[in-house]
């Protein structure tokens, strides 16, 4: 069935600007949520997704309030919501493999939804700007064309998507929006900003870093974070970039150099070491089994032994 915009189903288009032209009401969203305060979310309640990472849950989730993603330049966060069961899935997408991520994404929602007799999917997308070599204009178009291949009736509430997320300072394109939340006991969506990205945050950029594919990362019926295992071959030749300036790292390491948050280039060293430090991932997986972490008391995530 088609992806729909106010009951109607969406055409294809070649550009995103065609796109954003045939449907204003489009423009007049993003422009809301643009408009949006940004919010820093507590690391108490948030479940944080990373680059080629998606969870899911419900609102019955007791260790889960928001989940959440940043630090999107080119990349897109993708949101699909059931208004029913108030399951929702976040995915931090960059275009990797976009044709088999969306059913996955899509998947995880109905699958926490199969009970549900009312309401509808709902889908958000947050991410991307106007970058010199159309990297967002092509994952917008791409991750449009996939949603309206789905067999679900998809409706499209959010696009601040490449030039509608676009700002221009001092001659230089960077995004307006990084990170959205989702509150899943409200369904509200908000941008937002995330002081801790954890559990297992270097783990988990590492596995990205080495091309690990797109990973469901949450056991919404053990209310558990799962991480792995993951593979990576030893590389000692990347050690190299801990030597290079900023700029080399931004230069070569990075689709949007110049619309880059500050921390990127310290993550980028982090992520590095740490594959330095495990160069066989084995080590890290007790026989052979994911890294696992529960919500405690306190709100922090503690591995599972």
């Amino acid at each position: 069935m088609p992806l729909l915009i106010e009951n109607h189903k969406i055409e294809r288009t070649s550009t995103t600007a065609e796109f954003f032209a045939k449907y204003p009401l489009l423009q007049e969203n993003a422009e809301a949520f643009r408009a949006k305060a940004l919010v820093n979310v507590d690391p108490k309640c948030l479940l944080y997704v990373q680059q080629r990472e998606f969870a899911a849950t419900t609102p019955a989730d007791n260790s889960v309030s928001v989940i959440g993603s940043d630090d999107a330049t080119t990349c897109h966060l993708v949101l699909v919501r059931h208004t029913g069961s108030g399951a929702a899935c976040l995915a931090h997408c960059d275009g990797s493999s976009t044709w088999s991520e969306v059913p996955l994404i899509v998947k995880a929602v109905t699958t926490l939804s199969s009970q549900t007799k009312e309401g509808r999917l709902e889908l958000h997308l947050v991410g991307g700007f106007d970058d010199e070599s159309n990297t967002s204009h092509s994952l917008s178009l791409s991750l449009l064309a996939a949603f309206q291949k789905q067999k679900e009736d998809i409706h499209l509430v959010t696009c601040c998507i490449t030039e509608l997320n676009d700002i221009l300072t001092e001659g230089i394109h960077r995004p307006v929006v990084y990170g959205i939340g989702v509150n899943v006991k409200t369904g509200e969506v908000f941008p937002a900003s995330f002081p801790c990205r954890g559990p297992a945050e270097e783990l988990r950029s590492a596995r990205t870093f080495t091309g690990g594919q797109m990973a469901d990362i949450y056991d919404s019926s053990k209310q558990q974070v799962k991480i792995g295992p993951c593979k990576w071959s030893p590389n000692r030749d990347i050690k190299f970039w801990l030597t290079q300036d900023d700029d080399t790292i931004l230069k070569y390491l990075s689709t949007s150099p110049l619309a880059e948050p500050p921390h990127f280039v310290p993550h980028i060293k982090t992520t590095i070491q740490f594959l330095l430090d495990h160069p066989n991932p084995d080590s890290l997986f007790q026989k052979g089994q994911p890294q696992q972490f529960r919500r405690t008391e306190q709100g922090d995530w503690e591995r599972v032994a």
